[in-house]
């Protein structure tokens, strides 16, 4: 009966805790991450019991036992309990949807549909388990932890709040994500960039700190060959837009580029709080505080180099702004919303874009009509202001105000059109398997969403559940609001524009080209919660959802953020740090290092280090990708000392130094006797 005590206490809630989380760690061992670049898949199910999978199948399967028994013996308990009435249609449509993001698309058929079988069967287990855990909880317990938790969401409300007001809760949850990030970034990073769009911002902001637009060229160009930068006759410089470099430079110049991302990710938790209490209550912002905090897909770009926590950033003070403009703020807010938007405009154009249309109308859809033109014209305005900064910083490089150089760059290296927008036989760079099909089409815009989905459902909390279950149960129940709406709308808009582009964002740090789905599907989570409490008709069960919540976000934080940042990110795609402690323990100055190896990542792991100007108290560290190049840079370089060093993919392990110091001369005249170096 509704209100009966439920069988268990707190030692079978422990058990059922116990085996979510072991479950959760059995099934990840089952999957193949790794540190190269690809999207992880679950084994083969011919090799589930075979060598040291086996044991983790086992430990799945005693979980699958356990959970079939203990759901026989309670939905009997839980079902009167309830009170449910989906839409039947939506519930297909959200399953099917559901279905397709359990595994990332492969071009073998066959192994994807398995991989879906078992993607499902795991995340069927880990929601019975959750059930099961959630069940568990007595009465009595529920009771106290209903009024503890009411307590900790709802202690900020206050009939009148202030807008801008935050208290402890929401800067404890800032610092936490500070401390968390930087960690990361410490730790498991290396304070070392392991993309090549991370060398490039990095070189990028080294340069911008110093004072510079552009590098002189140095000598024997070949020899400093680096990914994402343009080479010109007399100068080279990074082609990607000024927005993040800018940002990031003024961290270069205080001598702590890494703790950039770990204080915009503070700024984020503080915007999202203010924002989701705007839109809906104290205690729906608080739920999805907590959700950001432990979020895998938010703390892992918090720790890197990359760009998008500063459009976040930008995206949640814009919209943070423009809700309150349409509250009947002062017009004047609408500068602050429209800088924002023309800062996201110099980071991702796309993604300023896309803001500035969703804001736009969020704002021209409400209140009186001359102040909601009024203030729509003042975003504009200022949106416009701050994004016009790219004309004479593109035509600095390009000679033409409205051709960007990083279009330029993608022109002239792949051919015309390569990098724009919309479908095309000319779409698309030479990626490999990142790119579907050649060019761009539906085709590509359907795989490339269906990789994205993958990993939002994945990376978004690193549930063993699905990140997007709750979600999903909003999506099917009767009980969306118009806020919920909006959410959807904003999804809808990124993940619609993004399908006009050929290149999904890869699988580096999940879904990124969606990265301003974050806060909306953290929303409609929390709002998930809400629905499944209020399907309660007993109030007193009212905090199970909640708890259940709670133990599915310990997983991800104690069990898939650790596997995440070992399996992947400790050493991501081979790039190692370790010519920085090389360059440390020799105190090698303004010498010259060959590194050996190929371009990526050898090479490109090392070129952070060095120096970028003549006047650079650092060493100039140059490619030693052949005998010829190497002769032409001993040249270049004949009165300096010389450090040849090994890189990873030779060493199978970090940076071996060869020999050095030795005089330029002495290796040249060495070299031009018999091969030197080595033909990579």
């Amino acid at each position: 009966m509704p209100g009966e005590p439920h069988r268990g206490g707190a030692a079978s809630f422990t058990l059922w805790l116990m085996l979510l989380l072991v479950g959760q760690a059995a099934s990840l061992e089952l999957v193949r991450a790794g540190r190269g670049v690809g999207y992880q898949h679950h084994v083969a199910i011919r090799d589930l019991f075979a060598g040291g999978n086996a044991a983790w199948s086992a430990i799945v399967l005693v979980q699958l036992g356990a959970v079939l028994i203990g759901l026989s013996r309670s939905l009997p308990v839980l079902t009167p309990s309830l009170s449910v009435r989906p839409a039947g249609w939506r519930v297909l449509l959200v399953a099917g949807l559901l279905l397709g993001m359990g595994a990332a698309p492969s071009r073998d058929v066959g192994f994807f549909v398995a991989e879906l079988g078992v993607a499902w069967l795991i995340q069927l287990i880990a929601i019975g388990n959750v059930i099961l855990l959630m069940m568990a909880v007595p009465v009595a317990g529920a009771e106290a932890a209903a009024a503890r938790l009411d307590r900790v969401l709802t202690s900020g409300d206050d009939p009148a709040p202030s807008f801008w007001r935050v208290d402890r809760f929401v800067i404890g949850a800032a610092i936490w994500v500070v401390c968390v990030t930087a960690l990361l970034g410490f730790f498991v990073y290396q304070w070392h960039p392991h993309v090549p769009d991370e060398v490039a911002y990095l070189l990028h902001a080294k340069y911008l700190a110093a004072g510079h637009l552009t590098l002189p060229l140095p000598p024997v160009a070949d020899a400093f060959s680096v990914d994402l930068m343009t080479y010109e006759a007399a100068r080279w410089y990074s082609p990607v837009p000024p927005g993040w470099p800018f940002v990031l430079a003024a961290g270069t110049w205080l001598g702590v580029p890494w703790l950039v991302n770990p204080l915009l990710s503070g700024l984020c938790v503080v915007a999202c709080h203010i924002l989701v209490r705007d839109i809906h209550d104290e205690r729906t912002a608080r739920i999805v505080t907590v959700l950001l905090c432990v979020s895998p897909w938010f703390l892992f770009l918090g720790m890197s180099l990359m760009t998008h926590q500063l459009t976040l950033a930008a995206a949640l003070v814009s919209a943070v702004a423009a809700a309150r403009l349409r509250r009947g703020g002062s017009p004047a807010l609408g500068i602050v919303s429209g800088a924002g938007i023309g800062m996201l405009a110099l980071i991702r154009p796309l993604e300023g874009f896309i803001t500035a249309v969703l804001l736009g109308l969020w704002v021209l859809f409400s209140g009186r009509l001359r102040r909601r033109i009024v203030a729509v014209a003042v975003m504009a305005a200022a949106s416009l202001a701050v994004a016009a900064l790219t004309l004479p910083y593109n035509a600095y490089y390009t000679g033409d105000p409205t051709y960007f150089p990083i279009m330029a760059y993608t022109d002239a290296l792949y051919g015309p059109g390569s990098n724009a927008l919309g479908f095309g036989a000319n779409r698309g760079l030479p990626f490999g398997a990142l790119d579907p099909f050649p060019g761009h089409g539906p085709a590509d815009a359907a795989v490339n969403a269906a990789l994205n989905g993958f990993q939002v459902n994945v990376e978004l909390l690193g549930w063993m559940t699905g990140s997007l279950v709750l979600a999903a149960i909003l999506l099917v129940s009767r009980s969306r609001r118009r806020a919920d709406l909006w959410m959807l709308a904003v999804i809808a808009a990124v993940v619609g524009a993004h399908a006009l582009y050929w290149f999904s964002g890869g699988p580096d740090f999940g879904a990124r080209y969606w990265y301003l789905i974050l806060v909306p599907c953290l929303v409609l989570t929390a709002r998930g919660v809400e629905v499944v409490a209020g399907a309660f008709r007993d109030v007193r069960d009212r905090a199970r959802p909640l708890l259940a919540v709670l133990a599915l976000c310990l997983g991800g934080l104690i069990v898939f953020i650790p596997w995440r940042a070992a399996d992947k990110y400790f050493h991501y795609r081979n790039m190692r740090p370790g010519i920085r402690r090389l360059i440390a323990d020799h105190d090698i100055g303004r010498d010259l290092i060959l590194v050996r190896g190929v371009r990526m990542p050898d090479y490109m792991s090392a070129v952070p280090y060095g120096a970028l100007l003549p006047e650079d108290d650092a060493p100039a560290i140059a490619w030693d990708r052949d005998a010829a190049l190497e002769s032409q840079v001993l040249e270049a370089y004949a009165d300096r000392e010389v450090w040849v060093v090994d890189g990873p993919t030779l060493t199978g392990a970090g940076y071996r130094l060869v020999e050095g110091p030795v005089p330029a001369r002495t290796l040249l005249a060495r070299t031009s006797a018999g091969p030197g170096g080595v033909d990579r």
